[in-house]
């Protein structure tokens, strides 16, 4: 396994110990997460794979704040959220990731803007500042011409575009990227694929989820989950470059 992926100078931003997610399914207990160590370092792009029933969505919901290890330990950004509450899991959430989804989670009766300033009014920013911050992250992702559009006026690639920046309007510690490319044709998934590569290069962290082979080829480093444990963790040795010049 190649774990030497970034300077040693830097603390990680992501950090699991000996993870493990265990449910009971009746008289059964599944193992959904077995033991994963991980170790993401700010401004990494990782895709995380594996078949279904690997472990990647127990994962991500664990890195996401959604839930939380039935023992190990996970430290996001210095923090150690292994046995948080409800409200101090929902705290990490809304000031250390930002989600982008398969299915865009947009709310269809309201403009672009106010889509984008969602995460700011649970912030509490006021007014003024909202606007100031959503319009610049749409700004960011090409749809400074869209603000006023609802979802529905909009093609499917714009519409992630929408949800990538309301998943970066309040400049999260990490982009964690469900499937993002699941409901688009392949051109406009390239498309996103090359908007996340343009964030990476302005040193975002990204964590993208996917089964896509060919998605996961854009990313630096591919961990592979089979049976709830990693199997493989390795370099990218020729990324995929979606339109972007070589760092």
């Amino acid at each position: 396994m190649d774990h030497d992926v970034q300077p040693t100078n830097q603390d990680p931003i992501i950090e699991l110990k000996d993870v493990r997610r265990i449910y009971k399914m009746g008289t059964q207990t599944v193992k959904a997460l077995d033991g994963a160590d991980i170790v993401i370092y700010p401004g990494e792009y990782v895709a995380i794979m594996g078949p279904s029933g690997s472990g990647k969505s127990t994962m991500m919901n664990i890195v996401g704040c959604l839930d939380v290890p039935s023992s190990g330990t996970y430290i996001l950004n210095g923090q150690d959220v292994s046995d948080m509450d409800d409200d101090e899991l929902a705290d990490a959430r809304n000031r250390e990731i930002g989600f982008v989804f398969q299915t865009f989670n947009l709310l269809p009766r309201v403009n672009c803007l106010q889509n984008v300033e969602l995460p700011l009014i649970y912030a509490g920013y006021p007014r003024s500042k909202r606007r100031e911050m959503a319009e610049k992250a749409l700004d960011n992702v090409g749809l400074a011409d869209r603000m006023d559009h609802k979802p529905n006026e909009l093609s499917g690639g714009q519409r992630q575009r929408v949800a990538v920046a309301r998943a970066l309007v309040n400049n999260p510690s990490i982009l964690l990227a469900d499937e993002p490319t699941g409901n688009l044709d392949s051109k406009t998934g390239i498309e996103i694929m090359h908007l996340f590569e343009a964030l990476h290069v302005a040193g975002n962290t990204i964590l993208v989820v996917t089964h896509e082979e060919e998605i996961a080829q854009h990313s630096r480093r591919i961990v592979r989950l089979r049976d709830g444990k990693i199997e493989t963790d390795e370099r990218v040795e020729n990324p995929k470059l979606a339109g972007i010049v070589n760092e």
